[in-house]
């Protein structure tokens, strides 16, 4: 699984060089648009939010003694779960919603590596902007329900000193995961249906973490990260994808 991580990473590098080449930008407008204002609302929310749960974590403790450590911890605990539940609403958004303008950019990508027009490319299932829509919206929500099912008693876990060292790193890769899980289902929507696409991601667990990853990283990034996140993410989600399902390979 480590070594299709770093394959998966290794597409990025194809990515920028691949947009301008199949000249994908124009593709990416309204998704780095979405991204932008999802970004913000969500920023304004979790800030004026972050106070306030902190506050209610340190209602817990009734005890002087020990009161000060316990609402430092409870403050940064705070401030951890708004920061990780902000992002994972913020990642099933805008995949949901980019659906319909993600698909056709992996479509010109498959094409690209088959050497034909989009037009010509043999499906297994042929999708409209409402089926694609609908499909993101679908996959999302079933994957941010799978996301807070793990994260939330990993951020209890949290609490814990050295313990939550440990909780922050798979709070990352679970993130990622589901990151790359969203980036790949832009290809996999024209080839499999929702059943067997989880399947397939299950199956290249390592490939999803890896586009993920990059995809959490670019986030890191002020400002920029939100306007390149997509276009580079979905673009080495593509490449990759399209040859696993060519060489049917699995993880």
């Amino acid at each position: 699984m480590i070594k299709n991580i770093f394959k998966s990473i290794q597409n990025y590098t194809q990515s920028f060089g691949l947009i301008s080449e199949l000249k994908l930008w124009k593709f990416f407008f309204i998704p780095i648009l979405i991204s932008i204002v999802t970004a913000i609302i969500i920023g304004f929310l979790a800030y004026g939010l972050s106070d306030d749960i902190g506050y209610y974590i340190t209602k817990i403790w009734r005890w002087n003694w020990g009161k000060e450590v316990f609402t430092t911890i409870s403050n940064v605990i705070g401030g951890l779960t708004i920061v990780v539940l902000g992002l994972i609403l913020y990642k099933h958004i805008i995949m949901a919603l980019s659906a319909p303008f993600m698909s056709p950019v992996s479509e010109r990508i498959e094409a690209h590596f088959s050497g034909v027009q989009p037009s010509e490319l043999h499906h297994h299932r042929t999708t409209s902007f409402s089926n694609q829509l609908w499909r993101g919206i679908r996959i999302n929500l079933r994957n941010l329900g799978k996301e807070l099912l793990f994260t939330i008693p990993i951020l209890l876990l949290s609490f814990i000193p050295i313990i939550n060292i440990f909780t922050t790193v798979l709070l990352f890769l679970i993130q990622a995961y589901y990151a790359g899980f969203g980036n790949i289902d832009y290809t996999l929507e024209r080839h499999f249906n929702y059943k067997d696409s989880i399947d397939f991601v299950r199956k290249n667990k390592g490939f999803a973490i890896g586009n993920g990853v990059i995809f959490m990283l670019f986030l890191m990034i002020p400002v920029v990260g939100v306007i390149l996140v997509l276009p580079f993410s979905v673009t080495a989600a593509s490449i990759g994808t399209v040859s696993l399902i060519n060489n049917k390979k699995t993880v």
